[in-house]
């Protein structure tokens, strides 16, 4: 991942479901709009800058607003339908289940 990726982002997976984890801290929920086809997931979202009042004057900005958009290819399709999101103490993790037409399936040998 590059330095100039926003957000970074933490994917693994099992042959079951696949796990994104992104520090977006400061961000609204609904500011945040993630979407998924086949084996892609686009993370898109903003954060405003901050207002000063009147009479304030800023020192220093350092802290990133703006827009952002990441794509992250998966390891495998998944079932959008039932991708989950949740956001906690700064952390956005998404789980994301494996396509049911996708997973290996175990074939049995009949003896005839």
């Amino acid at each position: 991942a590059g330095a100039s990726e926003f957000p970074a982002v933490n994917v693994w997976a099992n042959g079951e479901r696949t796990y994104v984890t992104s520090e977006i801290p400061g961000i609204d929920t609904g500011k945040v709009d993630i979407s998924v086809a086949g084996k892609t997931l686009t993370i898109h979202g903003g954060r405003d800058p901050v207002e000063v009042g009147e009479g304030e004057v800023l020192h220093r900005r350092e802290r990133w607003y703006g827009k952002f958009s990441r794509i992250v290819e998966l390891p495998y399709p998944v079932d959008a339908e039932k991708v989950e999101a949740t956001f906690s103490r700064g952390v956005l993790t998404i789980t994301l289940p494996r396509a049911e037409g996708d997973k290996p399936r175990k074939i049995s040998v009949k003896a005839e």
